[in-house]
């Protein structure tokens, strides 16, 4: 994360995200509940959301949100929106939900209101799912609260639950030769990739389809929805704050009017590289 150390909430914060999180995990389903998730050539699945949420170099509290929609299996980008926030939660390992998810939920509310057609049957995520300290990551808080099939994909394995990255860790790694080449919760996502991804569930989808879905969704190491969520956002931040003054009020309502853009179909961006340094997310 971006900027200065930050203080920790109150304890009574804290509690409190302790007991949302327990209570929005009764709700987690960790089993396929749409017919393309037991397809093996998950037919029937026509859009892929990828959410990002990405920092202004060096400050803790301005960001830009985004969701994407691409279409499956072509992988094209046909919604985008991107928004600059303020962040109010401090970032806590475990608690990252509630820094970041009240902004994405807020844009899939958007598109649901001005493109119903182009809602995600899933969503991809930059982070874990029940792989997770207290087994609700961001991708189950995600889905939980948007009622949205979710996938975790991390680039990190956090080592919860006795899971070490360890000599024995490592040589599976090493034996995961071709793209698609997996063990539980590991994926080689592309040939000439040699780190895995971690994949877990976050709501709404089995673990044998969420590594078929991140599998089917990679042109290169990171899934094409989340790449393209982070290449916009980070586009959007450099354009913003490029931007010679601020918009007058008149502008910002004339933008508002226009809302979310619906991109054209190829509108996806060729990729500058593999993918972006990792960073942590749980």
């Amino acid at each position: 994360m971006a900027g200065e150390a930050e203080a920790p909430p109150p304890e009574e914060t804290l509690s409190f995200w302790k007991r949302e999180q327990a209570r929005l995990k009764a709700l987690v389903v960790v089993g396929d509940t749409e017919a393309w998730q037991r397809d093996a050539a998950l037919s029937g699945l026509r859009r892929v959301g990828g959410v990002d949420v990405s920092f202004v170099k060096g400050d803790g509290v301005r960001a830009c949100a985004s969701l994407v929609v691409l279409s499956y299996p072509e992988l094209e980008v046909v919604y985008e929106d991107c928004c600059m926030v303020s962040l109010t939660a401090p970032y806590v390992s475990g608690f990252l939900a509630f820094r970041e998810v009240p902004f994405l939920v807020d844009a899939v509310r958007r598109l649901r209101e001005k493109e119903p057609r182009l809602v995600p049957q899933v969503l991809l995520v930059d982070g874990n799912g029940v792989l997770h300290h207290r087994g609700f990551g961001v991708a189950c808080h995600l889905g939980v609260l948007t009622d949205l099939p979710c996938v975790g994909v991390a680039k990190k394995l956090l080592q919860v639950d006795g899971l070490e990255n360890d000599a024995q860790h490592k040589e599976k790694i090493r034996l995961l030769q071709a793209g698609g080449d997996s063990f539980p919760l590991a994926l080689k996502s592309h040939d000439r990739s040699s780190r895995p991804l971690y994949v877990s569930v976050g709501h709404k989808i089995s673990l044998e389809a969420a590594v078929r879905l991140t599998r089917g969704c990679c042109r290169f190491r990171i899934p094409e929805p989340v790449r393209q969520a982070d290449i916009r956002s980070r586009d959007y931040i450099r354009r913003t704050l490029a931007a010679p003054e601020p918009p007058t009020p008149a502008q910002e309502r004339s933008q508002k009017a226009q809302g979310p853009k619906v991109c054209p179909k190829g509108g996806s961006k060729e990729p500058e590289g593999e993918d972006r340094p990792p960073e942590a997310h749980s």
